[in-house]
């Protein structure tokens, strides 16, 4: 069994014809990977109605029906992170007690505000309290402001993490782009840190790295976009000189630890 813990899919609001066709298909590529749950957020329209990272209160709402829908509709096959944007404390909050209760299983913050800001906090918090992981969207050592976006760093996250010791933070996409080893020496030591292996990166030492920095139990398989490069990872793990059980423990044994109970049958 193979959790992907970090899934998108689309709305007619994103902006393309082919949305339907684009969710079909990674349903269909996860089924040839051996996928058994997709963890998934919509962000917002994509950019289409407002920007990808600065989703409107409506364009949230909308994304997080969507995924309802999708979540009902494919029982056991999706499971959902509710997406905020915490330029909207209430919405953020109210979306966040509505989505649990609809049978979401995480939070998704992407790059709205950055981790050290204290807007994230009341969503933090509220997250801890209720057992719901927080994917967090990172850019692996920022070293300017990229346009568009919030962006926030290991370290950034590290800061977020030690604030709130009873919330468990996903960090995302380590292969997404920009210096991994730097991410992992600011979170080797943060426990309620856990690593996610997505991105289109697939550089040589990556995992081997991670492995050595926070080891298999803090670390998630996850694809994002590019399922081909989460395929690609699979394999590299396969490489490795892992102990039996240690690749079930990344695609499935950290998933089923971090989220509520019975979240995977």
């Amino acid at each position: 069994m193979i959790v992907d813990a970090h899934a998108h899919f689309f709305t007619e609001r994103s902006g393309r014809s082919d949305w339907r066709d684009m969710n079909h298909k990674r349903l269909a590529a996860g089924d040839k990977m051996g996928v058994s749950v997709h963890i998934a957020s919509i962000l917002g329209s994509w950019g289409f109605r407002s920007p990808t990272y600065f989703p409107s209160q409506d364009d949230l709402t909308h994304a997080n029906d969507a995924l309802v829908s999708l979540i009902d509709a494919h029982a056991g096959k999706i499971a959902g992170y509710c997406a905020v944007n915490p330029n909207f404390p209430n919405h953020a909050l109210d979306e966040m007690a509505r989505r649990i209760d609809q049978g979401m299983i995480g939070v998704k913050l992407a790059a709205s505000r950055r981790a050290t800001d204290a807007l994230l906090d009341p969503i933090a918090e509220r997250a801890g309290a209720i057992g719901a992981p927080i994917l967090h969207h990172i850019w692996q050592r920022r070293r300017r402001d990229w346009p568009g976006q919030e962006a926030s760093d290991a370290v950034e996250l590290a800061q977020l993490a030690k604030q709130h010791p009873s919330t468990t933070f996903i960090l995302a996409h380590i292969g997404g782009g920009g210096d991994w080893a730097h991410t992992l020496r600011a979170v080797r030591s943060v426990q309620n840190v856990i690593v996610e292996l997505s991105g289109s990166g697939v550089d040589t030492g990556m995992l081997d790295e991670t492995v050595r920095a926070v080891g298999v139990t803090r670390m998630l398989w996850g694809s994002d976009v590019t399922m081909d490069t989460g395929l690609a990872k699979l394999r590299h793990l396969e490489s490795l000189s892992l102990h039996d059980g240690d690749i079930e423990r990344i695609t499935l044994g950290t998933a089923a630890e971090i989220f509520p109970l019975a979240s995977f049958s």
